[in-house]
């Protein structure tokens, strides 16, 4: 195990630091999201900040943009005190941050979109040129290579979040915060988004990581930050720990990481999907006759990156939408219209929904209550 009392308060052995955070608190109500936390990052490193859902890890790093005002505490940026009252402060101080859920225009252009905020005078002409020159300039260095002219929407995920982090440079961060930069990419994407943090990296920028996966953590990072409910619980070089110490610190007991399956054995077919559509709010099909099988016993992944229709297929099983088709829970169908269905009938049938918000997108059935719906 690290000396996790040497590293309590997240010392970086001498370096010169980007960042230092001193004493910060932060409640929402009766709800204590960060208590007393001290952190310094160290220039020119990878920094990674990993924790359980909710332990306080975006509300941290929200302090550091100006989303959130800290109760108490200080904010140092490169060894300066600094006021950070709102996101124009932290941009203004080096500070960029991406974001879980991206903030783009959709029918901007990229170029559109990296100037948006960031225009110089009344003309949009020399920002718009300014844009082109540096975005060839990032593409040739760090692998960033955007078209400039594509509009967001025709583009994948992994690229929207490549604008984003195009967005922060634009902005000259020198610190880039990116809070869950994997949750919506394919592995190849997150390889690419890898390579690129590096370079940045390896060109003198400070890149704060906000993750819970031990294996990202292990890859990319210099150095590692543990929260465990609202509160710091250590600072470990990263070459000094391993994957089953850093889940240690995180839920603060032994966590097994290999588990010993049995073999599945499923029963009866407990809920039955048939030609299932659902449009959204803009009349654009996002499920296009999807149907699945459930059996007892049984657990169903559901695979692929945000934006594919797992959330609308989930929305809809667990009564927050509507669809087009056939759900029968126990061979019953149940109302998909709206009328006579919402989140509390779905729960009195035994369906419970998980939202994204705050955990991966899954949908929870309670195989007890399919008995009684019998």
């Amino acid at each position: 195990m690290p000396d996790v009392q040497t590293h309590q308060q997240g010392r970086s052995d001498g370096a010169a630091l980007a960042i230092e955070l001193k004493g910060i608190s932060k409640s929402f109500g009766a709800v204590q999201a960060n208590k007393d936390i001290s952190i310094q990052v160290a220039k020119g490193t990878i920094h990674g900040i990993i924790g359980e859902n909710g332990a306080g890890k975006s509300t941290l790093m929200s302090i550091l943009y100006g989303f959130y005002k800290a109760d108490a505490g200080e904010i140092f940026v490169s060894g300066q005190k600094t006021a950070i009252p709102d996101s124009q402060a932290a941009i203004a101080a080096g500070i960029g941050m991406v974001f879980q859920h991206f903030k783009l225009v959709e029918n901007f252009t990229v170029l559109e979109n990296v100037i948006l905020g960031a225009e110089e005078g009344g003309l949009l002409k020399p920002s718009l040129s300014k844009a082109r020159k540096l975005l060839a300039q990032l593409a040739k260095d760090y692998e960033m290579d955007v078209d400039p002219d594509a509009v967001i929407e025709d583009l994948s995920v992994g690229l929207h979040q490549r604008v984003e982090i195009l967005k922060a440079l634009y902005r000259q961060a020198d610190i880039l915060i990116l809070d869950e930069p994997t949750g919506v990419l394919t592995p190849s994407e997150a390889d690419h988004l890898f390579r690129i943090l590096k370079g940045l990296r390896d060109q003198g920028k400070t890149i704060i990581l906000i993750t819970h996966k031990l294996r990202e953590i292990m890859d990319i990072t210099d150095t590692v930050s543990v929260m465990r409910r609202g509160e710091m619980t250590a600072t470990v070089k990263t070459r000094d720990t391993s994957p089953e110490q850093l889940a240690e610190l995180m839920v603060g007991r032994k966590v097994l990481l290999r588990v010993d399956k049995r073999p599945a054995t499923p029963g009866k077919t407990v809920l039955e999907v048939e030609n299932l559509r659902v449009r959204d709010a803009q009349g654009v099909e996002r499920l296009k006759g999807v149907s699945l099988n459930i059996r007892a016993g049984e657990v169903l992944g559901i695979a692929g990156v945000a934006g594919n229709g797992q959330s609308e297929l989930l929305e809809v099983l667990g009564g927050y939408a509507t669809g087009d088709g056939v759900v029968r829970l126990n061979g019953r169908a149940i109302d998909l219209s709206g009328r006579y269905s919402d989140g509390r009938s779905r729960r009195a049938n035994g369906i419970a929904h998980v939202p994204e918000d705050r955990q991966r997108e899954g949908l929870i059935m309670d195989y007890h209550a399919w008995e009684n719906t019998g």
